[in-house]
């Protein structure tokens, strides 16, 4: 495909998938269906965090191609040289996560987070050296860590025809924006698989009380794993006949936490286990080959790449004023997935492959019949 006539495709397809986002599906909370006890912010999304941008390229070309970009800014500026406490946590470390070593040395985010398909992670983290680079301010930079993650989408997709370019990466960090974010079949979800069913993106939040500090905790997956699929405690996937060990289930779930709780490096990384405890609470299980990482970032402090002082000051949150946070990132990352897999719709796609997306009315009877909905 001539590169002129595959970026129009392109750009036909994202306004196509913009328009279809318009017309929404319900989301699990309008049946009903609730996780856990602390509130939602205004778009139960990660962009509820204030100052949070995503921005999505989706690539669906012929009967092959099901792929995309999912970008995450923390915030408006020039990251590198404003950068964010962060800190990532393996939870199973089969996956191709760009970046990780300096974020575990440093506790810092310098890029924006990109999500893609396991073999276009080289493309992107050369994108991302592409928009860094050319930001007002890092002409001196000759050094920076592109954090880039992804899942395998080489079931629906025709991944080794690496179908994601650099401008595909490059559009997508350029058109992030705040607002609702798209679910489902969008961005890096374009191709995923999750319990057996159709996968995707999916994002959720929670606003604490101002007594416990008012803190936003948003949550952004791309979900494309296995186990056994629990919803509000129901086996669902067992109910459906779906699971793994009875079908061949696996893969990955790139996680990501952002929030505005002024919290340091230490604490991030304890923010980002709990987020793996949300996804244990769908029926996830990490098997053997499955590369499933939480990156978590604050925005509440910002650290200068130069500064005339030695020392860097700020207010962190007490250890022992952090546990709602904890919580509001297992109940965010729990229905993130819930909220992909409600959205993701069925997908056909290479050699013929096609994956049905979540019988929704069964599970919402299944819901009904054991008392977790009116």
């Amino acid at each position: 495909m001539k590169p002129t006539f595959r970026f129009l495709l392109t750009a036909l397809l994202c306004v196509a998938g913009y328009a279809s986002f318009a017309q929404a599906t319900k989301r699990p909370r309008e049946y009903g269906i609730r996780f856990g006890v602390l509130p939602t912010g205004p778009l139960n999304a990660i962009t509820d965090v204030p100052g949070v941008r995503v921005g999505q390229v989706t690539l669906q070309e012929g009967q092959s191609v099901r792929s995309g970009v999912t970008a995450i800014l923390p915030h408006s500026g020039n990251l590198f040289q404003e950068k964010c406490p962060a800190a990532i946590y393996i939870g199973n470390g089969f996956g191709k996560l760009t970046g990780y070593s300096q974020v575990e040395e440093l506790g810092t985010l310098e890029t924006p987070i990109v999500f893609t398909n396991t073999l276009g992670v080289p493309t992107a983290a050369d994108a991302v050296i592409d928009y860094t680079l050319a930001q007002p301010g890092n002409e001196q930079v000759r050094s920076l860590n592109p954090v880039v993650g992804e899942t395998n989408d080489g079931g629906l997709n025709d991944i080794r025809s690496r179908p994601v370019t650099k401008q595909h990466v490059l559009d997508a960090i350029r058109q992030a924006r705040t607002g609702a974010v798209e679910e489902g079949n969008a961005g890096a979800g374009t191709g995923t698989v999750c319990f057996g069913f159709k996968g995707g993106i999916g994002t959720a939040s929670r606003k604490l009380p101002a007594s416990l500090g008012g803190y936003t905790v948003g949550v952004l997956v791309q979900t494309n794993f296995g186990g056994v699929l629990q919803i509000a405690g129901v086996p669902v996937g067992v109910e459906l006949g779906q699971f793994s060990f009875r079908e061949k289930l696996d893969g990955s779930c790139m996680m990501v936490v952002l929030t505005d709780a002024p919290l340091d490096a230490r604490n991030l990384k304890r923010l980002a286990k709990r987020a793996f405890m949300g996804l244990a609470r769908t029926g996830g299980i990490a098997s053997n080959g499955s590369g499933d990482y939480v990156i978590a970032v604050s925005t509440a402090n910002r650290i200068s790449n130069v500064s005339k002082s030695s020392l860097d000051e700020m207010k962190l949150l007490r250890n022992d004023d952090t546990s709602a946070c904890f919580l509001a990132a297992i109940e965010a990352t729990e229905e993130a997935i819930i909220n992909s897999l409600f959205a993701a719709r069925t997908q056909t796609g290479h050699r013929g492959s096609r994956v049905e997306q979540l019988p929704v009315e069964k599970v919402v009877d299944l819901l009904k019949k054991a008392g977790q909905l009116k």
